[in-house]
């Protein structure tokens, strides 16, 4: 609301914004976010340039000590400012702020000669925590963030969380986690029902995936009509009737449905993934949080459920 005052004002100085959130390497421009465009106001483009032969000042994926230390070894630097023709917000979609940031981005990225991508300032927080995490060939785990909160709603706080859990999987230098290492992190072996939950993640393809795969695998399991009435059935069908809990004895009688058979070690990891709050048993909150988490586990509550797997249907 601020941000619409000042813009409908003449009173203030004209807001100075950058809509990427971050620097790149200028060979494409990252999806722009959307508040400078929710007041719908003109918005005057301004692209910035930086002329070089050893050092692009632009790129800010090193410490600000580093970027400073670069540019004072360089005889010289320079920026180059143009400003681009104003952009009106469209007459028909006066209030649509992704169709007035797109077609901004459209203008700016043909001034630059480069590519708009769905790429947004989430991958450059998912791929610095790759790089914190020492994992080599980081942008393999960008996964076009912009793209995926349009089509599955799903935030970059959700992403950074899954993002954790891939982490924790042991990925190979390319960012690749196989099915060993997959289901070892819930405490499971490749049973050949998790593995035909693995194949859901690629397709058969390959014997490993990607986390933006994992990401986008779980987003498209969340969004499917019966995944919320599934889950909430799976609880019901286990549950004891008294508590209206489900403990550690339970959550393993229903894995033995599914011809899961965890060691004890292991089916103490996989109950801690599901007893999200740590008090020793899996409450209806619990239960629905970590499905929400990973939607893929609703599958081994098919006997449960009159035999339907879920996946199967997606």
């Amino acid at each position: 609301m601020s941000l619409q005052r000042k813009a409908a004002c003449n009173s203030f100085p004209r807001v100075l914004l950058f809509p990427e959130g971050t620097t790149t390497n200028g060979r494409f421009l990252i999806s722009f976010q959307h508040g400078a465009f929710i007041p719908g106001y003109p918005v005057q483009p301004v692209v910035v340039r930086y002329p070089h032969v050893h050092f692009d000042q632009s790129w800010g994926n090193i410490s600000l000590l580093k970027l400073m230390f670069k540019m004072f070894t360089q005889f010289h630097n320079f920026m180059e400012v143009e400003y681009l023709p104003v952009v009106y917000p469209p007459e028909i979609k006066q209030e649509n702020a992704l169709h007035f940031a797109e077609n901004t981005s459209y203008a700016m990225a043909r001034a630059l000669n480069v590519l708009p991508t769905s790429y947004s300032y989430g991958d450059s927080m998912i791929m610095a925590r790759a790089v914190e995490a020492g994992k080599d060939n980081c942008s393999n785990y960008m996964v076009q963030m912009a793209w995926v909160k349009d089509m599955y709603g799903v935030n970059t706080a959700e992403a950074m969380e899954l993002l954790e859990n891939f982490l924790a999987m042991n990925p190979d230098s390319d960012g690749h986690v196989k099915a060993q290492e997959f289901w070892a992190h819930f405490g499971l072996d490749c049973s050949p029902l998790c593995k035909k939950i693995f194949h859901y993640f690629n397709s058969g393809i390959t014997d490993s995936i990607t986390f933006r795969q994992f990401l986008v695998g779980c987003a498209h399991l969340r969004k499917q009509p019966l995944f919320q009435g599934a889950c909430e059935t799976a609880f019901e069908k286990c549950r004891d009737p008294e508590t209206s809990d489900i403990s550690r004895g339970q959550l393993a009688d229903v894995l033995r449905l599914s011809m899961l058979l965890p060691s004890d070690d292991g089916m103490l990891r996989l109950f801690k993934t599901f007893d999200v709050d740590g008090d020793e048993k899996i409450s209806r909150d619990d239960f629905l949080t970590c499905l929400g988490r990973f939607p893929f586990l609703i599958a081994f509550f098919a006997a449960p459920i009159n035999g339907e797997v879920y996946i199967e249907i997606v």
